[in-house]
């Protein structure tokens, strides 16, 4: 089957799990932003990578956009979060995300990437709001997000790992 990988990476996790899912299977690949519908329906196998950020999903908005023209394609999603896994904020990042036209579309999940010095002012200054406002929590109340999110605090850390992708090819697999 013919495949394409559209994403949208911002500080670059996304892109690294992009390169894996393009040695493995070979598909084509397009930021979204330069993605146009009437290449993109040619291909059988569409996947969108993005990044979490504030519960939505980069790139995603392409999909919602197009939805109508992909009826009778396989289309899944990888999103790519700084977070630890966790299976309940997992379930709602999918139920924010996946509504309407979008409902049913499988999504994976890949632990990115947290490097404050290469963030942006705008985000750099949004995440240190959320870890001032995190701080003032009981740290044995924290959600896995927040204990992750404190850890990290002026550190540089890379969580990418292949391992999160097989989900997705076992996925491609499937449909193949």
């Amino acid at each position: 089957m013919k495949g394409i990988i559209l994403h949208q990476s911002k500080y670059g996790a996304t892109k690294k799990y992009v390169d894996w899912l393009i040695d493995t299977t070979r598909y084509h690949c397009l930021e979204t932003k330069k993605a146009a519908i009437l290449a993109i329906v040619q291909y059988d196998v569409i996947i969108l990578a993005g990044g979490i950020y504030a519960s939505g999903i980069a790139g995603l908005s392409f999909l919602k956009k197009n939805i109508d023209n992909l009826k009778g394609k396989q289309i899944a999603v990888f999103c790519v979060g700084a977070s630890p896994f966790d299976e309940d904020a997992f379930k709602q990042i999918c139920e924010h995300n996946f509504k309407d036209s979008l409902q049913g579309i499988p999504c994976f999940y890949g632990r990115g990437a947290w490097n404050e010095s290469a963030m942006t002012l705008r985000d750099r200054t949004l995440c240190k709001m959320l870890q001032k406002a995190v701080a003032k929590k009981e740290p044995s109340t924290y959600e896995p997000w927040e204990k992750a999110l404190m850890c990290a605090v002026g550190q540089s850390c890379d969580w990418t790992d292949k391992a999160y992708l097989r989900p997705l090819f076992n996925w491609i697999k499937a449909e193949s």
